[in-house]
C-alpha cells in the first residue's frame, strides 16, 4: 500500500510538471522557416543552416548562410546563437541573437567585423498580415569594429554601427535611429591617378566622420519621415537629407518586393526591366510628396574646391567664385522660372562670398500626389518649383 501511494505521488508530480512547464518544445528549423518567411515578404535575403540545435530556450545554428541575389551567392555566417527564444502567437520572440566575428578575404582585400548582435527580435507567425505583428522587428542591432585592408594597409574602418527601433504603445508606428561612428578612410590608397591627384589638390587624403539617420514610419497611411540623414566629415562638411512621403504602406512594400522578385526570376533581363519599370510607375501612383530638404554645411571644402577649379582654369579661387556668380542666372534663365532664378542666384552669391550653409527645401502648402509631380515634370517643368514650394537659401 505504501509503495502504491508513493507511485501515485510520483506520477501526479510528473503530470503536474508536464502541465506547468512549456507546452511545446522549441523547433529550431521552424524558427529559421519563420525568419525566412518574414524576410521574403519584407524583401530581405534568405537564410539557411546546416543544423539547428535546441538547448532549453536557446537555438544554435551551425554553418549558417545568408542567401543573396536569389540564392546565387551565399554569405557564410558561421555559428548563430538565438538566446531566450519563446513561442509567440505562432511566431517567436528572441532576447538576443549573436553572430561569429567576420573575417573574409577576396583577392587582396580583407574585411573584418566584430561584436555583431541583435536584441529584442520579434519573428512573426504570419508575415502576410497587415499589422506590425506581421513584420520582423528588433529593438537594437549592433556591429562593432569593422575594417577593410588592401595589401595589408587599412583602407577603411568604422568604430561601430548601432540601429535602434521603438514601436509606439498603440503599435501604430515605428521610430528608428541609426548611428555610424568613427568612419575613417585612407584616400591615399586610391588607384586612379587623376582621382588621386584631385584629392591631393583638395587636401583630402583621408576622411574622418560619422553618419546619422533618424525617422519614423506610420503603418496606417504609410507616412515615412526621415528627419535626418546626415553624412558629416571633418574638414569637408555635413550633408543632411530629410524628406517625408505618404503611401509607403505595408502593401506598397510587399508589391515592390514582388516586382523585384519577378524581375530577378525573368531570364530576359531587358524584358524584365521594362516590366519592372511599368510596375514601379504604377506603384508610384500611390505615393504622396509631403516635404524634402537638402542642406550642406561647409567645413572648408568649398574654398579648396574653388582654388582647385581656378587653378585648372589658370586663375584664382576668388576669380572662379565670381565666374560662377555670373554663370548661375544665365544657366537658370533657360528654364523660365524668374522667381527661382533670383532666389538661387542670391543664395549662390551669399554662399560663395562666405561659405557657410546652402539649403534647398521643398514644402508645398498641401501634400502633392506623385502623379501630379510627374505630370508637371513632363508637361510644364517650369511650374514644378511652385507646385513643390521650393525655396533656396544660404548661410541661414
Amino acid at each position: 500500500m505504501q509503495y502504491s501511494t508513493k507511485a501515485r505521488l510520483l506520477l501526479a508530480g510528473a503530470a503536474l510538471s508536464t502541465f506547468a512547464g512549456p507546452a511545446f518544445a522549441l523547433d529550431g528549423n521552424d524558427l529559421v522557416t519563420k525568419i525566412n518567411g518574414a524576410l521574403s515578404i519584407q524583401g530581405g535575403a534568405g537564410f539557411s543552416a546546416e543544423k539547428a540545435t535546441v538547448s532549453g530556450s536557446n537555438v544554435t545554428l551551425t554553418n549558417a548562410k545568408l542567401l543573396v541575389q536569389a540564392g546565387k551567392q551565399n554569405l557564410p555566417l558561421g555559428t548563430v546563437k538565438f538566446e531566450g527564444v519563446e513561442e509567440n502567437n505562432g511566431g517567436y520572440t528572441v532576447e538576443k541573437v549573436t553572430f561569429d566575428n567576420v573575417n573574409t578575404s577576396q583577392d587582396k582585400t580583407v574585411f573584418t567585423a566584430s561584436d555583431i548582435a541583435i536584441s529584442g527580435l520579434t519573428v512573426p507567425g504570419n508575415p502576410s498580415g497587415d499589422g506590425l505583428d506581421a513584420i520582423m522587428l528588433y529593438d537594437e542591432a549592433h556591429v562593432g569594429k569593422m575594417t577593410a585592408t588592401v595589401d595589408g594597409k587599412q583602407a577603411f574602418s568604422v568604430d561601430g554601427v548601432n540601429l535602434t527601433t521603438e514601436v509606439a504603445d498603440d503599435s501604430s508606428s515605428v521610430g528608428f535611429d541609426l548611428q555610424v561612428n568613427g568612419v575613417k578612410s585612407d584616400l591615399s590608397l586610391v588607384d586612379d591617378a587623376q582621382a588621386k591627384d584631385t584629392l591631393q589638390q583638395l587636401g583630402v587624403t583621408s576622411i574622418d566622420g560619422k553618419v546619422n539617420m533618424t525617422g519614423s514610419w506610420t503603418l496606417a497611411d504609410g507616412n515615412l519621415e526621415i528627419d535626418e540623414y546626415a553624412i558629416d566629415f571633418a574638414k569637408v562638411g555635413k550633408l543632411n537629407l530629410a524628406f517625408s512621403v505618404s503611401g509607403y504602406t505595408l502593401d506598397f512594400i510587399k508589391s515592390a518586393n514582388e516586382t523585384a522578385k519577378a524581375m530577378e526570376a525573368n531570364p530576359n533581363k531587358e524584358q524584365a526591366q521594362q516590366a519592372a519599370g511599368l510596375a514601379m510607375l504604377g506603384l508610384m501612383q500611390r505615393l504622396t510628396f509631403n516635404s524634402a530638404e537638402i542642406r550642406f554645411e561647409d567645413a572648408g571644402i568649398t574654398k579648396k574646391a574653388l582654388d582647385y577649379a581656378g587653378k585648372s582654369q589658370g586663375t584664382t579661387g576668388e576669380a572662379m567664385a565670381q565666374m560662377l556668380k555670373g554663370m548661375t542666372p544665365m544657366m537658370l534663365a533657360q528654364y523660365n522660372v524668374p522667381e527661382l532664378q533670383n532666389m538661387v542666384s542670391a543664395a549662390v552669391n551669399s554662399y560663395l562670398d562666405k561659405p557657410g550653409s546652402f539649403t534647398i527645401t521643398a514644402e508645398p502648402a498641401d501634400a502633392v500626389p506623385f502623379p501630379m509631380i510627374m505630370g508637371a515634370a513632363m508637361g510644364a517643368p517650369n511650374t514644378l518649383p511652385k507646385v513643390l514650394g521650393v525655396k533656396v537659401t544660404a548661410n541661414d
